[in-house]
């Protein structure tokens, strides 16, 4: 029976004339649909060698009277493009692929950060069709400078003489520590050595950067003494750490902005702050009362700030270095920047996210901040609505419960803010499956499953994004939603 199983076999050459294998090799490209079928066939070979077929072929046996050897290649080429068709759907999927966050977490690492405003998203698609002045200066008709894009909004926004970019905070800070205190000591307060997510620690980018570490105070008290104590002829930088979503409570003291300037000035030694998430707009009214606006450390008197794009701001993955115009002019000519510049792409989107801010429309428009300042009321009202669509589906229930959105991304990590969640359950499927098929979704929904129950946080999900929720948990107890 092996024998002739294996005889069943088609060569890969028959199989790439078959219909449904040119489709595949149309989609992905002849050489690709060869792999995949060698792929196959190799693996069902591995089967019947093994006597263990994962599917029906008849003939079943020897003993049977009908022996038609073309049957059994005619089902054995029917199995190859049932699992090439499988195969090449996940082949052509993008390895980056768009989901919907329902976890409540607003600005979810692992998810992407911040997604973009629609006219960032504009933006974006305009700049990448065409040619750009990305490097061409209009008005004179010669070579112009990436840099010039953005920085005079950007130095409006944030109340500083100049700004730069890079294309993350943590290159920002390597920019900063390089431009001004390579070979120098930098003073920093022990309890501002924070280690945040992927192992990004201020001391090993301080040593990249040159410059060496001088640690003051302890951890969880430093005084303003500290630092003056540890000024020295070798001192090139005071620096202000944001602890990101660390915090020392209790016994506690660091000094403030205001007095970290101050001694920047006696001493003619200049500051710079980390701000980490970097807001723009203060959110105190929302309950974010932790997380430092930089237009007020740079009035404060910080000689120069830096501070991501794609978190509080909400727009894309961006380093943003502002302050004194003769330091961001010192940072420009650093040849680090060459490395650590952005494209066009992210100056498309970074600037569009920012004309959001200048008009007073952020609130509505950057979908963080739409997030972080959503009422409860409006929460209530979007998840009485789901659980009423849900209602329609047979055999799932949900109820509404009160629960607590998080900012994530290291910002603000004691704020909570209330939120209505859309508590699903069913007898017939445990939470852990429902919330691992609407991973698997065509549009992957991402939700927290607790007490065997799938917990749905729309303070981060899209009102045009609930339907293709509680259409995919229709799908997945076999219903239609008219």
């Amino acid at each position: 029976m092996f024998t002739k199983l294996l005889r069943s076999l088609p060569s890969i050459d028959r199989l790439l004339t078959s219909r449904a294998v040119a489709e595949v090799a149309d989609s992905l490209g002849r050489d690709r649909a060869r792999d995949l079928l060698r792929e196959i066939t190799d693996e069902l070979r591995e089967e019947i060698v093994s006597g263990h077929l994962s599917f029906v072929l008849c003939p079943l046996s020897e003993t049977e009277e009908t022996n038609d050897e073309g049957q059994m290649t005619t089902d054995m080429i029917a199995e190859i493009e049932k699992r090439l068709a499988r195969r090449a759907e996940r082949a052509a999927r993008p390895s980056l692929r768009r989901v919907i966050n329902a976890t409540g977490v607003i600005i979810h690492t692992n998810l992407g950060r911040a997604p973009l405003a629609r006219p960032a998203i504009e933006a974006v698609s305009e700049i990448a069709a065409s040619y750009s002045n990305l490097e061409y200066d209009l008005d004179r008709g010669e070579r112009g400078k990436r840099e010039s894009h953005c920085q005079e909004l950007l130095a409006r926004l944030t109340a500083s003489e100049a700004a730069t970019v890079a294309n993350n905070n943590a290159a920002a800070v390597l920019l900063v520590l390089n431009t001004l205190a390579e070979g120098g000591e930098v003073i920093v307060s022990r309890g501002e050595l924070i280690e945040i997510g992927g192992s990004f620690r201020i001391p090993d980018v301080m040593e990249k950067s040159g410059a060496r570490l001088r640690e003051v105070g302890t951890t969880n008290r430093t005084r303003i003494e500290d630092y003056e104590r540890a000024i020295n002829e070798n001192t090139r930088l005071l620096l202000r750490v944001h602890p990101s979503n660390y915090r020392i409570t209790g016994f506690t003291h660091r000094p403030s902005v205001h007095e970290i300037a101050e001694l920047a000035r006696r001493s003619g030694v200049p500051s710079f702050e980390d701000l980490g998430s970097g807001c723009l707009l203060d959110l105190a009214p929302f309950g974010v009362r932790d997380e430092p606006v930089v237009s007020h450390s740079l009035r404060a008197g910080i000689a120069v700030v830096s501070f991501s794009g794609d978190k509080m701001l909400g727009g894309p993955q961006a380093g943003i270095i502002a302050g004194e115009r003769a330091i961001i002019e010192r940072v420009k000519r650093n040849p680090l920047m060459r490395a650590l510049r952005v494209d066009k792409l992210t100056y498309a989107a970074l600037e569009a996210t920012l004309r959001l801010y200048e008009r007073g429309s952020a609130r509505t428009e950057v979908p963080v901040i739409r997030a972080i300042t959503a009422t409860g009321d409006e929460l209530r009202e979007r998840a009485g609505r789901m659980v009423e669509r849900i209602a329609e589906v047979q055999g799932l229930a949900s109820t509404i419960e009160e629960g607590e959105s998080v900012i994530g991304g290291g910002s603000a990590p004691e704020v909570r803010l209330p939120t209505s969640l859309v508590a699903v359950t069913s007898e017939r499927i445990s939470a852990a499956a429902i919330e691992e098929r609407l991973r698997r979704h065509a549009t992957p929904i991402i939700v927290r499953a607790e007490r065997d129950r799938v917990l749905i946080d729309l303070r981060t999900v899209a009102s045009a994004e609930e339907s293709i929720i509680t259409e995919a948990l229709a799908e997945i107890f076999g219903e239609s939603l008219m």
